[in-house]
């Protein structure tokens, strides 16, 4: 008797998606955890007024389009309180910037859309700078989640995208780690690089926003490991249970993640129930490492657990690049991985 196909552990190096450009607008939406996110399900940490003052930030940014009259973008007879087009989230790790960011998505009127910086560049990859500006042109809210700068070439291609849309009435919001006029800092010293940081960050309200990582708070700082037989285990469980199960040695997943843009990885991970790797070890490469935090992002907004053996999934990074330019996209990564890590069979996936 063939062996029944439902039960065989899935390998996530064994896909290699394409994505088109018509299907990358269609998930321009937040992640599925923030579907319903407002600012009235945001709990600010009272002992950090600062996430108060970003809900009220928020409502006056809301206030420009609740001025619009026919006639022109603005009211004539109301002049809104947010003056420039954009605002800027600029936080720590797990402060609610994301929930903000779709809370806002939500109470603007359409067309909008929101995606991750990645997402973005991978849609002018698909479509071509002309035909994606033709694309987003018209849209009263073009949201961007973790701004991080990872190539100057990216970034001026980002600026020009945004400086075209905020030239016919499109309104940015985003959110990162770092203030705009300090994006790239310790990576790259190009002045051309340097005059677009400032062209961008003069558009911008900058926000601040401080708190702890709720990520964290209940967590012992370190992500979750097992020992290779309790994994397997698990794994054989959950295969039981009928659950979509992939399991990879983490050097293998590596480097096929070489070989996907990372605007592919969320539908590598499409229709898993848990993820398992094997033998996690330490990462000495700058690029794999950026590839695994853009991997694992797409994870954490997919919200698939992850059970791992070897390293413990957050001490991946080695000291260097926990010390360079990368470290806060480093150090948001490891706080996700905390996260997602479990060493217990999750909840039977229904």
């Amino acid at each position: 008797m063939a062996p029944d196909a439902s039960r065989q552990p899935l390998r996530l190096a064994d896909r290699s998606p394409s994505i088109t450009g018509a299907e990358i607008v269609a998930e321009l939406v937040p992640p599925p955890q923030f579907e319903h996110a407002s600012f009235e399900s945001y709990r600010p940490d009272q002992n950090f007024p600062s996430q108060a003052d970003a809900v009220e930030h928020l409502h006056q940014f809301t206030g420009v389009w609740r001025a619009q009259r026919p006639g022109g973008f603005f009211s004539r007879n109301r002049k809104p309180k947010s003056e420039l087009p954009g605002i800027y989230l600029d936080g720590g790790f797990g402060v609610g910037k994301t929930h903000l960011l779709a809370a806002l998505w939500h109470a603007a009127p359409g067309p909008k859309y929101f995606g991750t910086f990645i997402e973005y560049t991978a849609l002018v990859g698909a479509l071509g700078f002309a035909d994606t500006v033709a694309q987003l042109r018209g849209a009263k809210l073009i949201c961007i989640d973790e701004f991080e700068l990872d190539d100057p070439g990216d970034t001026m291609m980002m600026t020009r995208l945004l400086g075209e849309l905020v030239a016919t009435g499109t309104r940015v919001a985003a959110t990162s780690n770092t203030p705009p006029n300090s994006l790239g800092e310790g990576r790259f010293a190009a002045s051309d690089f340097l005059r677009e940081i400032q062209a961008m960050s003069a558009n911008f309200e900058t926000v601040r926003i401080d708190g702890l990582d709720y990520r964290r708070r209940d967590t012992s700082g370190s992500a979750v490991n097992v020992e290779s037989d309790a994994l397997r285990h698990m794994a054989g469980v959950m295969l039981e249970r009928g659950e979509a199960v992939s399991t990879d040695d983490f050097g293998t997943l590596m480097r096929h993640l070489a070989t996907v843009h990372p605007s592919k990885y969320i539908k590598m991970i499409q229709g898993i129930d848990v993820i398992t790797l094997e033998g996690v070890f330490l990462l000495t490469n700058q690029t794999d490492a950026l590839r695994l935090v853009a991997f694992i992002d797409r994870v954490y907004d997919a919200e698939i657990p992850i059970i791992a053996s070897g390293l413990p999934l957050n001490e991946v990074f080695d000291a260097e690049m926990m010390g360079g330019g990368y470290r806060k996209k480093y150090q948001r990564s490891q706080s996700r991985m905390i996260a997602l890590t479990t060493g217990e069979l999750p909840p039977h996936a229904e």
